[in-house]
């Protein structure tokens, strides 16, 4: 199973990336006003991932579970999507942990 982190530009200047897997989104991350910066996430996406204590789960209003990872210093460095249950999210949170470290990069216009 592959993955890889797309990497975009909006119409404001800003960017944002996200990691997928088969198409489907497994983190997203906040949006930085340098492409520097977004690459500086990703960085942080793979050097976090793969820590265990680095996940927080959480639950949406609607009820559905998501997760954030978060960077040494507690800052949240990418968010989930919303999930049907806690089984489907923690298997994402599995996914990502083991995917993130090698994602190549997509660079999006």
């Amino acid at each position: 199973m592959m993955a890889e982190f797309e990497l975009h530009k909006n119409d404001a200047g800003q960017f944002h990336f996200s990691l997928k897997s088969e198409g489907h989104t497994l983190l997203s991350s906040e949006q930085y006003t340098t492409k520097a910066s977004a690459l500086n996430g990703i960085e942080s996406v793979r050097k976090n991932a793969v820590e265990n204590k680095r996940y927080i789960m959480a639950t949406a209003k609607s009820g559905k579970p998501y997760f954030n990872l978060t960077a040494s210093n507690g800052q949240i460095i990418g968010t989930s999507v919303m999930h049907a249950d806690e089984a489907a999210c923690r298997m994402a949170q599995t996914k990502t942990a083991a995917l993130a470290p090698s994602a190549g990069i997509i660079e999006e216009s």
